[in-house]
């Protein structure tokens, strides 16, 4: 491991938000609670790195550089050899990591469904026309323009706290969040109600958390091989072939969820215009051994089928 200040064990890096520092502490504490001398005072240090897409709040995702966002300081941490590890949302993580870099371990996955809320409305059927739901999520944005036309979505952006703020202060009539991260805060009351994933498909490795470490870092390895959640890596797999294979981002509005029933993966995965207007949808069934591959088939067939232009609408 690298030799630090005080030293710690580990170093785990992670972005400032509440739900970026719960995840890591719930990292932390399954890492003291398999191995001994984690447990230890001060084997566990935490570093906060403010990422550009925090410090960029005024502007849509899609704006400033959609991919590597919440990820590019931190991987230059830990290539830099100041943390060793560093605890992702998922969903934040491109789908190629800077080389390395790895993805050993995820956690087990968290609630995947979105959240509708709202201080007046109990669902997005009873939204009257014209009102404005804030999301900073093309992909959400996409979906509730294809159910609802007569809607308007604006760029809504901040952490979680930040935007329940501003719905209370009536800036939106409502907006949607991941329940994993309402879950992890322990805010799941301010969900007015969950989106099932048949009305709403979430984003690709929505609910789940990642830990990446160096390539060459042997007792990060080892460290993260007690963490990691096979059923969830094996849906990831699936979910982020799909992603790989349409070289999504943040300008594209795509979704997927992978499920497994013991060896048994089901698929759906879906691409929509950005005004809802046009969406593709497929589904695949099969085995776990086979995820990354059902991933990128769904992928290169739905990027047939919509041909070269539909991504720059």
């Amino acid at each position: 491991m690298t030799s630090k200040a005080n030293n710690p064990r580990l170093t785990l890096g992670t972005r400032g938000s509440p739900l970026a520092l719960a995840q890591t502490h719930e990292t932390r504490d399954r890492l003291a609670a398999a191995w001994p001398e984690l447990a230890e005072e001060g084997a566990i240090a935490i570093q906060v790195i403010q990422t550009t897409g925090d410090l960029v709040q005024n502007r849509a995702l899609s704006e400033i550089g959609g991919k590597g966002l919440f990820t590019k300081e931190l991987d230059e941490s830990m290539l830099d050899g100041r943390i060793d590890l560093a605890v992702h949302s998922m969903k934040d993580v491109p789908t190629v990591l800077p080389d390395g870099i790895v993805l050993p371990c995820v956690l087990p996955r968290e609630d995947v469904r979105d959240a509708f809320l709202s201080l007046k409305y109990a669902g997005l059927d009873d939204l009257p026309e014209g009102a404005v739901i804030g999301s900073s999520s093309l992909r959400r944005g996409a979906q509730i323009l294809h159910k609802r036309p007569d809607l308007k979505v604006v760029n809504f952006r901040g952490n979680v706290q930040s935007r329940l703020r501003k719905l209370g202060e009536g800036v939106v009539d409502a907006t949607l969040l991941a329940m994993a991260g309402l879950n992890r805060l322990g805010m799941a009351d301010k969900a007015t109600s969950p989106l099932s994933t048949e009305f709403m498909l979430p984003a690709v490795a929505q609910g789940a958390i990642g830990i990446t470490c160096r390539t060459d870092d042997e007792a990060a390895h080892r460290y993260l091989s007690a963490l990691n959640c096979p059923e969830t890596m094996v849906r990831i797999t699936a979910e982020r072939a799909f992603l790989l294979t349409l070289d999504g981002s943040c300008r594209t509005p795509i979704a997927a969820l992978a499920e497994l029933d013991g060896d048994h993966l089901s698929f759906r995965g879906l691409i929509v215009s950005t005004d809802g207007k046009v969406v593709h949808a497929t589904s695949r069934q099969g085995r776990a051994a086979d995820a990354e591959a059902m991933g990128n088939d769904a992928g290169e067939e739905l990027k047939r089928i919509a041909g070269p232009g539909f991504f720059s609408h």
